[in-house]
């Protein structure tokens, strides 16, 4: 899957050599340049087109593992779904254990199983979209492998990121990880009913989350109480309403 960051098991490289630099001091100087990304954002571009055309909102969720994506989303569906229609690509190196959990709820999902691939790309969602054919004015919820590294750097073609952190990860992670949390357009932070048992502080972690990303929203939240999930829904919502792109034939 990523030859950025070596996890391919195809030996795809992500630079290529410039044979046309001298020496220096009798040693060959090679410039190296990163080149997966050009091909993943061609297939990006191809998403946010089908998306469009079909009135369709993709949210990309991401985060560690154990941050609690799967239980938000269970609890997303089940207490929306009757109103609102998703469709999820559900993403793990291994097993269908998360996607049995939502197909469970009634929600239609497609397991992408990344084997060493440490991320989703563009190529693999797109596939997993034309098999989902969600409905106009429907959400697709991307849920992407546990890291959050690679996660970040590869485009796949949706309208928003979010980004599920924990409190039992720390308040100092978008300190640590500054590139997941500028490309994020919202910080979900889950599991706060834990709070009185931590040494983590929401004021810090939000102040540590804008030094990182002025413009990042943070919405404390408990995936299992419930707790402050009202407003990530308002938040869903709004997002739907402000899907660009009207109906075209290919999306009738």
């Amino acid at each position: 899957m990523c030859g950025t960051c070596g996890c391919s098991e195809s030996g795809q490289r992500s630079t290529a050599v410039d044979e046309s630099v001298g020496t220096v001091d009798g040693r060959r100087t090679v410039r190296l340049e990163q080149r997966v990304l050009a091909k993943n954002d061609r297939f990006a571009a191809a998403n946010r087109a089908w998306l469009r055309d079909r009135v369709v909102l993709a949210v990309n969720l991401m985060s560690s593992p154990g941050a609690g994506k799967t239980t938000l989303l269970e609890r997303t569906v089940r207490e929306l779904g009757p109103a609102l229609p998703f469709r999820v690509v559900e993403g793990d190196q291994e097993t269908p254990l998360d996607a049995d959990r939502l197909r469970a709820t009634g929600c239609p999902v497609v397991q992408i199983n990344t084997g060493t691939g440490c991320h989703l790309d563009a190529e693999a969602v797109g596939d997993a979209l034309r098999s989902l054919r969600p409905p106009e004015r429907s959400v697709v919820f991307v849920e992407n492998v546990g890291n959050l590294v690679c996660p970040a750097l590869f485009d796949l073609g949706e309208h928003r990121r979010v980004v599920i952190a924990s409190v039992t990860e720390g308040e100092d992670k978008p300190l640590k990880y500054p590139h997941m949390f500028r490309a994020a357009d919202l910080v979900l932070l889950n599991k706060v009913d834990l709070l009185p048992h931590l040494d983590c502080e929401v004021g810090a972690f939000t102040a540590h989350a804008a030094r990182v990303n002025p413009s990042i929203g943070v919405l404390p939240v408990s995936a299992t109480t419930g707790e402050g999930l009202a407003r990530w829904y308002d938040w869903l919502r709004g997002e739907v309403d402000a899907v660009p792109g009207e109906p075209s034939a290919a999306g009738r």
